[in-house]
């Protein structure tokens, strides 16, 4: 058995204390620890969960791969992600979802969940092996199209049924694709200053309306991703309210950015759905400071910088965000009171909660020590050229920054140190629960 003990650490809560660690869980105590870290002015949190990211493998490994994708979700403070479906082949079956689970588990850096798909092939038309995805290996609970909306109500009836049999999730993309076609931007006055076909508000707001319906009529779980208008905040809001089974993320860049940044034509700030106005903005933010949004999730999208490097039109929609989302909530929510505990909330208990990772999202003694330290005071400038990933998409680039996550621990296994990766986890029976 190998033993850990932190000391010296702010916890979420504020005060200060010692984490203890034996054989990949938080224990009472050690005695004589194998390894001590002085967490003097370092907070400690539970490891954060990504609910949402693209890790392109199988299929798109010039864009990123499960190993680098877990190197950068280590880096940012991640233990554990779920992989979106849109690979190729696409995760709609049994075998494609444990390839992916089964390169996480040899990578070693985080865990990794696959998202299976809600449709063969994410056309849309038919439901795709649910059950099977559900009992294979890698135990899938959340099922999305990501990047392709389930336009078809009956059909997206039909996947709420399905999934609630085994409590399952139904992540939605919410995009009407007949009120979306050729948009390239939010709709408003900066589209219509720039020429650019605009992508309106209620082509969200309107999925999401119907889905809430869904929801409540089948009492099942929907998840929606990526909200990023104030009028999809007030239906969320209005459905907690009725006692729906609903929960919602907001990303980190639709947190801080504003369509205005598309005047520079520069296709970084493309993305999917489109970067919104001010008010846009600030709405999510009050969202997620009232407990109306649930989680932040990156969407990490990496693409090769061929699908970037391009004129507007042609260029790829999506942002990696990793590395940099930590450090970017906080400086998002700067104006709130939002402490620590809330960072561990959105960020951490909640993802882990909703996503089924029973193992993360808390320090409480008996869970698995999944845990980072965190530097508050580590003036520092967004680096993609820097980062793990492969993609170098990362629109915060050079925006000075002053969080800096500093230790990952997954299970036990010290991961990174001082920023850098120094080991991954060695698997051994019955240490990885997921």
């Amino acid at each position: 058995m190998t033993s850990l003990l932190i000391t010296n650490a702010q916890l979420p809560d504020g005060s200060t204390g010692s984490i203890a660690v034996r054989d990949g869980r938080i224990v009472e105590s050690v005695d004589s620890p194998d390894t001590t870290i002085d967490a003097t002015g370092l907070v400690a949190l539970p490891g954060l969960v990504d609910m949402h990211v693209h890790l392109r493998e199988p299929g798109k490994e010039d864009a990123e791969t499960v190993a680098t994708g877990s190197a950068s979700a280590a880096r940012g403070g991640f233990t554990a992600v779920n992989a979106m479906a849109n690979t190729q082949p696409v995760a709609d079956t049994a075998g494609v979802v444990e390839q992916v689970w089964h390169l996480g588990r040899e990578v070693g850096l985080t865990e990794v969940a696959p998202i299976g798909a809600v449709t063969v092939g994410q056309e849309g038309t038919q439901l795709a092996e649910l059950g099977a995805m559900a009992g294979s290996a890698a135990q899938v609970r959340i099922f999305s199209d990501d990047g392709m909306c389930v336009h078809d109500p009956l059909l997206m009836r039909r996947a709420l049924e399905y999934v609630k049999t085994f409590d399952g999730i139904i992540a939605q993309h919410a995009q009407d694709p007949r009120l979306t076609e050729g948009a390239q931007m939010n709709e408003g006055t900066v589209s219509a200053k720039l020429g650019l076909p605009g992508w309106p508000a209620v082509a969200e707001e309107s999925i999401i309306a119907r889905d809430i319906l869904l929801a409540e009529h089948v009492g099942s779980r929907l998840h929606v991703c990526h909200l990023s208008t104030a009028g999809s905040v007030e239906l969320v809001r209005w459905a907690k309210s009725r006692g729906v089974r609903v929960t919602a993320e907001v990303t980190p860049h639709h947190l801080m950015l504003t369509d205005e940044l598309v005047e520079s034509f520069d296709p970084v700030y493309k993305v999917n759905p489109p970067l919104r106005t001010r008010r846009d903005v600030e709405a999510v933010r009050d969202g997620l400071a009232d407990g109306t949004i649930d989680i932040v999730a990156t969407d990490h999208a990496p693409h090769p910088a061929e699908h970037k490097c391009c004129e507007w039109s042609a260029a790829a929609m999506g942002m990696v965000g990793m590395e940099s989302a930590l450090p970017i909530v906080v400086e998002a929510m700067r104006d709130y009171d939002f402490g620590w505990a809330d960072i561990a909330r959105v960020m951490s208990t909640n993802p882990a909660s909703i996503a089924g990772h029973t193992e993360h999202g808390s320090l409480e003694v008996g869970t698995g020590a999944n845990i980072i330290l965190v530097d508050p005071n580590a003036p520092g400038v967004v680096e993609p050229d820097t980062h793990a990933t492969k993609g170098r998409n990362n629109p915060f680039r050079g925006l000075e920054t002053n969080t800096r996550v500093v230790h990952t621990i997954l299970y036990g296994t010290h991961i990174v140190e001082n920023g850098d990766i120094v080991r991954k986890h060695e698997l051994r029976e019955g240490s990885w629960i997921g």
